[in-house]
């Protein structure tokens, strides 16, 4: 095998594990547009069309489905092998792989990439935003961040963060023209922002709490979003910790 072959096919693993080209380019520290040549070069080497694309998505053909297949557990066992190479120096190396929703990676994450990169320079860390709440190990993530209520079964799971509460909000010219609303029930008179659950499609119930008793309710408005997360009353009951998993 010459030494550009595993380059090829790492590169075409690469896109068939993040769905894309963009993301897989992201992920190996390239171009876009080099990523695109590696792949025409290796399917020109095998005489085979290993991927289809379109401007939306891409996907393995039966051919390159059967190749990731093979290949996937020859790069585990080439990654451990490396791993424990570096483990042997006692030095701290390699990729980490997270997957956290938009406002973990936003509140736990970002603030502290800098220090973490002063401590461990040698650590590669490739975090995936994502609200709809992949499975970590089926995504070969090494970690994952979930709120409280979201955590698996069966999995190990360190708490980060205290129980935190979520308040519904307005804006100041909002509230000057629509009046101020007194209890959740007046929502109902308002024009509330909802939040799709990436995952199942279901939109989020807002959370409450009034004398330590939980409860939900829907609402409605004029916009449905998938991104950001749901809204909950002053002092809500939706108190759910982050964890790491």
């Amino acid at each position: 095998m010459r030494g550009s072959d595993f380059a090829e096919l790492k590169a075409f693993a690469a896109i068939v594990e993040h769905g894309s080209f963009a993301r897989a380019a992201s992920h190996l520290g390239m171009s876009s547009s080099a990523l695109s040549q590696t792949i025409r070069l290796l399917e020109s080497r095998l005489g085979a069309r290993l991927l289809n694309r379109t401007t939306r998505s891409v996907a393995p053909t039966a051919v390159g489905q059967q190749l990731y297949e093979r290949l996937t557990p020859v790069m585990l066992e080439l990654e451990s092998a490396v791993t424990e190479a570096v483990d042997a120096t006692g030095r701290v190396a390699g990729l980490l792989r997270i997957n956290a929703p938009g406002y973990a990676a936003t509140m736990l994450i970002a603030p502290r990439l800098g220090h973490f990169h002063r401590g461990y320079p040698d650590v590669v860390l490739d975090v995936v935003s994502d609200d709809s709440l992949s499975d970590i190990v089926a995504g070969r993530f090494d970690a994952g961040i979930r709120a409280g209520e979201r955590l698996e079964k069966d999995v190990v799971a360190v708490r980060l963060t205290p129980d935190m509460e979520m308040m519904a909000v307005a804006s100041p010219d909002y509230l000057s023209t629509r009046g101020i609303p007194n209890t959740p029930a007046d929502l109902h008179a308002h024009a509330c922002i909802n939040w799709r659950y990436p995952g199942s499609g279901a939109v989020y119930r807002w959370e409450f709490e009034k004398d330590g008793k939980a409860f939900e309710m829907s609402v409605d408005g004029p916009l449905t979003s998938k991104a950001g997360g749901g809204a909950g009353w002053r002092a809500s009951g939706s108190r759910h910790p982050l964890h790491l998993q």
